[in-house]
């Protein structure tokens, strides 16, 4: 009988601030997943051979049909989810809206999105979130 060993990883989650020139940037509720019921920005895994800006252009594109302008690394957290048994290093990434109506096109991932002010961040965001307000960081 052979034993199968269940290899953990850490992996590289990346969250895409999409912000206006009014300094709001785009939500979501998370569903279906680890951090379930709790606000997140657009975002997702780090692809193999993707470099950070390609993965948050794409996953931007994937979730709400958006298609943003000048990704920029500002910020990363590392985030240990202790009942899952998960854990991320997440990399945040600023970018630029530019235009059009955010979709939800991935409805068994998120719920509607909406745009908020950095001093307005819900209490019960995604521990990444919660994390990178925790270390001083300010989007303003």
């Amino acid at each position: 009988m052979e034993i199968k060993k269940i290899q953990k990883q850490v992996r590289v989650g990346v969250g895409v601030f999409i912000v206006r020139e009014d300094g709001k940037f785009l939500m979501t509720e998370r569903i279906g997943s680890h951090g379930e019921n709790t606000y997140q920005l657009a975002g997702g895994h780090l692809e193999f051979g993707e470099t950070l800006s390609e993965c948050a252009l794409r996953e931007t594109k994937e979730e709400c049909g958006l298609d943003v302008i000048n990704p920029q690394l500002i910020s990363t957290t590392e985030d240990y989810f202790k009942k899952e048994e998960k854990h991320y290093i997440t990399c945040f990434m600023r970018t630029e809206y530019n235009g059009g109506e955010p979709q939800i096109l991935e409805p068994h991932k998120t719920k509607d999105w909406w745009w908020v002010d950095w001093k307005e961040l819900p209490e019960n965001s995604f521990l990444p979130l919660l994390n990178l307000k925790k270390s001083g960081f300010n989007l303003e």
